[in-house]
Formats: C-alpha cells, sequence, structure tokens
C-alpha cells in the first residue's frame, strides 16, 4: 500500500519529488500557491504566444532533463541549435564565445586574453569542486585572469546581480557556472544549446499528466498555512484553516519561506533557514518586429545600463517574432527592487535601442516585466556546510530547494535530478 505524501511547491523539483513517487506507488499530492504549474519555469500569455516568465535552455550535460524527456516519450521534440554569444563594450557589439573571437576582442590587451582563456579552459576539465568550496569567488578569479581582464570581463556581473554580496561568494558556485557554459561547446569554436518545442510548458503538462496517470493529485492555489508537527512526527499540513494529514511532507518552496510555514522545527534550524539570502530578479521580456542582434547571450558592460547582459531567446527557439530577455537582478532589499515595473520596462527600451539603433518605437510589439523574490540563493564559501540537512530532525520531513544542489547552478535538470533522489531516499 503506498503512502501519502505531501509535496509543497509546484515548480521543476516538486514536480519530480511527485512523478517519481507516484510511479512508485505512492499518492503525492503537490500543493502549490500560484495558480499554474512550474515556478520559474511556468509560462504566460504574453499577447498570444504562450512563453516562460524567466528564460531557459538546455545543455547538452543535462542528463536528468534528456532521462525525463525519454520517459515522457519528448525526445523528438527537442532541438539543438549552434547559438552564438556577443559583447556590447565600449559602444559596440563585437562576437564572443569562442578563442578567435577573444583574440580579436577590443579593449583587452594580449596576455590579459590569454590569461581569461586559460582561466575558461581549465574550469571546464575541472571536475573536482571541494577545493574551490571555501575560496572566495572574486579573488580566485583576479589571481587567474588579473586585474584588467576582471575590470573588463568580469566585474560587471557581480557588481550588477550581487551587490553588496559580491565580495562574499563560493569559487565553487562561479566554477560551476563556467564549466557548464564551456561543456555545452560541441567544438572549440561552437556552441549548441537546446530547446523545447514549446517550450518548458510541454513538459511540465507531460509531468503533471503523468502524475494523474499514476494516482497523484495537484492542487493549484492552495497555499500551506502550516506543516503540522507533534511530537518530533510530521502529521500533515494545514491550508485555509483545514487540517489534512499526511505520512510524510516534502517541501520544496524556496527556503526563506520555511520558517514561517514550519515554525516548530528545532530553533537551531529554524535560524540555519533564516540566515539565508535570495537575489531577486525583476525580468523584463521584449517582443520585437526586428532582430536586436544575432546572438543568444549578450554579455553587456556599458557604463549606462545596469544589467550585466540579456538574452535573445528567438535566436534559439524560433518564433513568429523577436524575442528578448532582460533580467535585472538584486538583493530583494535592494531600493531598486521597489521600483515600479514601468521604470524597468522604460530603462530596456532606452537599452536595446542603443545596442541596435535601427530600432524604433514602432518596433516593440510589448513588454512586459514578471519578479521573483526568491530567484536563486546567494552561495557564500561553505555555503553547504551551512544548510539544515534535507532529512530534517522531525521524522516524516524533507525540506530542499535549488540551494541543495550546490555547487551547480539552479536548472531543470538539476531540480529534476535533485527531486528524484529526494522522493526516493524519503521512501527508503
Amino acid at each position: 500500500m503506498g503512502q501519502r505524501i505531501a509535496v509543497l511547491g509546484a515548480g521543476p523539483m516538486g514536480l519530480a519529488v511527485a512523478y517519481q513517487l507516484a510511479r512508485d506507488g505512492h499518492q503525492p499530492i503537490v500543493f502549490e500557491a500560484d495558480d499554474r504549474v512550474g515556478g520559474m519555469t511556468a509560462a504566460f500569455d504574453f499577447s498570444g504566444l504562450s512563453i516562460e516568465r524567466y528564460y531557459h535552455f538546455h545543455c547538452i550535460s543535462d542528463h536528468a532533463f534528456l532521462t525525463i524527456l525519454d520517459e515522457l516519450a519528448l525526445v523528438d521534440k527537442m532541438h539543438w541549435v549552434v547559438t552564438k554569444m556577443g559583447y556590447w563594450y565600449q559602444e559596440q557589439l563585437q562576437p564572443w564565445g569562442n578563442p578567435v573571437a577573444l583574440l580579436k576582442f577590443k579593449g583587452l590587451s594580449l596576455t590579459a586574453k590569454v590569461r581569461y582563456g586559460l582561466h575558461a579552459f581549465l574550469c571546464t576539465q575541472r571536475n573536482d569542486w571541494k577545493p574551490l568550496d571555501h575560496v572566495e569567488a572574486t579573488g580566485w578569479i583576479k589571481r587567474w585572469v588579473g586585474k584588467e581582464a576582471y575590470e573588463i570581463l568580469w566585474r560587471r556581473l557581480f557588481d550588477y546581480k550581487f551587490y553588496d554580496y559580491t565580495d562574499n561568494l563560493s569559487a565553487a558556485w562561479i566554477w560551476s557556472r563556467i564549466r557548464r557554459i564551456g561543456r555545452s561547446r560541441y567544438s572549440l569554436f561552437r556552441e549548441k544549446l537546446g530547446y523545447l518545442e514549446g517550450g518548458s510548458e510541454t513538459l511540465l503538462q507531460a509531468m503533471r499528466a503523468d502524475i494523474e496517470a499514476h494516482g497523484g493529485e495537484i492542487r493549484l492555489k492552495s497555499p500551506i498555512s502550516k506543516v503540522v508537527i507533534e511530537a518530533g512526527i510530521v502529521r500533515g499540513v494545514e491550508i485555509s484553516g483545514r487540517f489534512i494529514g499526511f505520512d510524510k511532507v516534502i517541501s520544496t518552496i524556496p527556503l526563506p519561506y520555511v520558517p514561517k510555514l514550519i515554525p516548530d522545527l528545532p530553533n537551531d534550524i529554524l535560524e540555519r533557514f533564516r540566515l539565508i539570502n535570495n537575489i531577486a530578479v525583476v525580468c523584463v521580456i521584449v517582443k520585437l518586429r526586428k532582430a536586436l542582434t544575432e546572438n543568444f547571450w549578450l554579455n553587456i558592460n556599458d557604463p549606462d545600463m545596469d544589467i550585466p547582459g540579456l538574452v535573445e531567446y528567438s535566436n534559439l527557439r524560433p518564433l513568429d517574432q523577436h524575442i528578448v530577455y532582460v533580467p535585472f537582478y538584486m538583493p530583494g532589499e535592494h531600493p531598486k527592487f521597489s521600483e515600479s515595473n514601468q521604470a524597468f520596462l522604460d530603462k530596456v527600451r532606452g537599452y536595446l535601442k542603443k545596442i541596435n539603433p535601427v530600432l524604433i518605437d514602432e518596433d516593440f510589439i510589448d513588454m512586459h516585466a514578471s519578479r521573483y523574490r526568491h530567484a536563486q540563493p546567494i552561495c557564500e564559501p561553505g555555503y553547504l556546510d551551512k544548510l539544515p540537512p534535507v532529512a530534517l530532525p522531525v521524522k516524516g520531513l524533507w525540506v530542499a530547494d535549488t540551494s541543495y544542489y550546490y555547487p551547480e547552478d539552479r536548472g531543470i535538470s538539476e531540480s529534476i535530478s535533485f527531486g528524484r533522489k529526494i522522493a526516493k531516499e524519503a521512501m527508503v
């Protein structure tokens, strides 16, 4: 007889937990506060186009993602594309992302180019992240690439994403980001990324259907108010003033919400959750009549733009219009996060017209801003050691979010892999 398990959160990790539990003969019920599944991968109606609120792409190394596509008979909907990168620097758009582009890059000395390229290459070859775990990232990068390359190619990425947290980030965490993109290349000169027909929604709805076909349930617009613990044992959850009993509870919601929803945890555990910091994001998505550039990635170093880069998504996934994502990352407590959506839309309009002066106001079909307070954890050195264990000291209770696959950056494949792992371990 299968067990009844409450799964909190219907993002990729929560869906993966429920997917594995249901296939293993248990009865998961997923509780999601939003009106749709997906979390940061959820789609919205962008004036007739169903598309993610926040951009996603796939690498050839995303094994867990590719495995579940195979299980759900979605492999034929996966497509791989040779993509390009660019760099906007000194008021000009330059090619980027391969050795020739690096050597031709204007504004950087040959020594700085060699040091930068060597560091990037060695990051793709490294597999053991433990020696970098307690190393501070900016100092580590400066030692490898030198001051010149750091100032031109790295500083804005840190300053316009992490702000006051810039000087206390894990080198292992930054290394994993360099390696993932580096390993998406199928040759020294070509980057290959993937997209799913219909976007992430294709996978999300297939996972939802599979969960329900195997006896699971997904309840949308159903925020949990409390996880009920008695005598060191989880008993169930409270929702809308009503108690629902469960054998086990697995939470995948952002960790900063845990102290409020599970207040009866031991005080030392609650304090460890409270100390976790997260970056917020305001992501502007733009629909254009003309292409902005020919690049998927565009890194930006411009004193007039408070962003380190943008993504021209339609240069990966073919669409009828040109789609550009412009994410503004910042700590949630930063004053900029309280600015109006219109302020961000106005900034982006000006930025895109500066990058491509051919664009005029009539080329902007539509613009939309989405906000997410807990977009990603801020991983300081030794981050994983500071987190509470996934299996908490309460019988029948597991808690995790994207923080727990540190040093890997948040991603659909990593969430699926970790969610399925939790589901297996919880049933041992």
